[in-house]
């Protein structure tokens, strides 16, 4: 059985590599090849491309890393009809894998798109596109599904990797510490650092004893981190989120697949976000959604701060960050409790099962 993956972020490469420890258990002989991160690397994948190689989220930020997206894609699709797998799974990065599993799809190849796009969050027309390339979606989120079987595409709900090994943490004991958390991509990062640097600036202010605590996906961007905290107290640590975030009072997280970590572990939370100006003006007319963070939007309700764009500032994210640091948080630590239970489906498992009898299906 040969099965092709391609995962071109960090948070997909996590998910992935637990989806490769699942397939090889289930068929210790089956050839997991792609496009892959250092996870899925550890796990068995073999990789024919890194996931290094290539940055495919953002709309006006992706503008100069264009070329060399458009070439790594272009040699996945080109590979993979020359050797064809038994199924092409695309993990996340909607914007890079859709257009491959589309080619791989007319040529014969059985496709399926793993982590559903936010369609039920935003350019919903992009159902069209799924459908052209993607055979079956694999949903993190009991909510996508419904999405998906009003439109006819073939989707099951497979409950979420991470849920299988982020638990909520007992018996914590406060002690002050606060961990930022700016994203994993260089775009995030130089757009969500300064403003988190503003807000520790402000915290500190009002409160000498808080401990701060950032923590980088990978060293690709330490140097630049390093220099724009300097003269502040802020420890730096690399790949050790999930220890960092159960040590500490309060997470400052960028939304996204972190924001959703951070949850399972059930901890109290402030999610911001910022787009270039030219990217927030495109996003803001697609959202169709009044949760922007998974924790919200799983739970259907506000339950965490949400700083988004303007109002993702330094003293903004302070006055919320005080405000959670100096209050009785246990309904909020309830609340995001739910959360894996809604999400904790051996989903590794279970997404291993359906692609092999996707395989086998005649």
């Amino acid at each position: 059985m040969k099965i092709a993956l391609s995962a071109a972020e960090t948070s997909g490469d996590l998910i992935a590599s637990s989806l490769v420890v699942a397939l090889k258990n289930n068929d210790h002989h089956c050839e997991i090849d792609g496009l892959a991160g250092d996870k899925m690397i550890e796990a068995g994948c073999n990789s024919l491309w890194h996931t290094d190689e290539v940055n495919v989220m953002g709309l006006s930020e992706v503008l100069k890393k264009l070329p060399s997206v458009l070439k790594l894609r272009t040699k996945v699709t080109n590979h993979y009809i020359s050797n064809k797998p038994d199924v092409f799974i695309g993990v996340d990065s909607p914007d890079f894998n859709f257009r491959i599993e589309h080619s791989l799809k007319k040529e014969g190849v059985k496709t399926i798109h793993f982590i559903s796009p936010s369609v039920w969050a935003w350019r919903s027309k992009r159902i069209k596109k799924i459908k052209a390339s993607t055979d079956l979606v694999l949903c993190l989120f009991p909510f996508e599904v419904d999405f998906f079987t009003q439109h006819n595409q073939k989707a099951i709900f497979v409950g979420h990797p991470l849920a299988e090994t982020l638990k909520p943490r007992k018996k914590y004991k406060p002690n002050k510490s606060v961990l930022l958390m700016p994203g994993s991509r260089e775009s995030e990062i130089k757009t969500l650092l300064p403003e988190l640097i503003e807000a520790v600036r402000v915290m500190q202010s009002r409160d000498s004893e808080l401990t701060f605590n950032l923590s980088l996906a990978n060293a690709n961007h330490r140097d630049w981190v390093e220099k724009s905290i300097e003269g502040l107290s802020i420890k730096i640590s690399i790949g050790d989120a999930h220890k960092k975030i159960i040590d500490s009072d309060l997470v400052l997280v960028a939304s996204g697949t972190a924001a959703l970590e951070v949850a399972l572990l059930a901890v109290p939370m402030v999610v911001i976000y910022k787009l270039s100006y030219l990217s927030y003006q495109i996003v803001k007319r697609l959202l169709n959604t009044k949760e922007v963070s998974l924790p919200n939007k799983i739970l259907g309700k506000r339950v965490v701060p949400e700083l988004i764009q303007n109002d993702a500032n330094g003293q903004n994210i302070s006055d919320h960050a005080m405000t959670l640091l100096g209050s009785d948080n246990s309904k909020l630590v309830s609340e995001l409790e739910k959360i894996h239970v809604l999400l904790n489906h051996d989903s590794s498992s279970k997404s291993a099962e359906a692609i092999i009898e996707f395989i086998n299906e005649k």
